[in-house]
């Protein structure tokens, strides 16, 4: 919702800032020239001030945005050994992942998601499969393909392995012509 908010907040910003540019330009250029009574010219100075308020908090806020480090995104798992620093990154995982339930029977497309936690790997795992074998058998047989090998090949301990199958493709039926 937050980022949906800031997109929003942007896009106002972004249209603001580009209308008072072109008033500015106008204004500079003599191509357009502002006369005002008292009244308006105090109406005026409320609004700009109001205005640049506002400008000035959103930029402060974008600026923000800009520099602030996602605190649950992590590239990389580090470990240390005795003979030094090993660094293994969240993509790898996820291809590890991909690999060992790509290998299932029955299991056609799969996209991967990695969350690091404290008690492990989250490998969160969807897939689409071909509907000619038990999901429940083949869902678990997918946890545990993906468990096994990402913990025999990393050294990492996993949490756990959710599965969400997303749909079944059809396979194409072939008629067999008899004459």
């Amino acid at each position: 919702m937050a980022k949906i908010l800031d997109r929003i907040l942007l896009l106002i910003y972004s249209l603001v800032v580009g209308v008072l540019s072109i008033l500015s330009i106008l204004l500079m250029t003599g191509s357009y020239t502002l006369t005002l009574n008292k009244e308006q010219g105090h109406t005026l100075l409320i609004s700009s001030i109001v205005v640049a308020a506002v400008l000035i908090l959103l930029s402060i806020r974008f600026f923000y945005i800009s520099v602030r480090r996602e605190r649950n995104h992590q590239s990389s798992i580090d470990q240390r050994t005795d003979y030094g620093d090993i660094q293994i990154s969240v993509d790898t995982i996820e291809n590890l992942s991909y690999k060992a339930a790509s290998r299932v029977r029955g299991v056609r497309e799969v996209k991967t998601r990695i969350r690091i936690a404290e008690s492990g790997l989250e490998i969160m795992i969807r897939a689409v499969v071909d509907g000619e074998s038990s999901i429940p058998a083949m869902t678990e047989e997918v946890q545990k393909q993906v468990h096994d090998h990402v913990e025999e090949i990393t050294g990492i301990p996993v949490a756990y392995v959710s599965v969400y199958i997303a749909n079944l493709v059809h396979s194409p039926v072939i008629k067999s012509r008899v004459e």
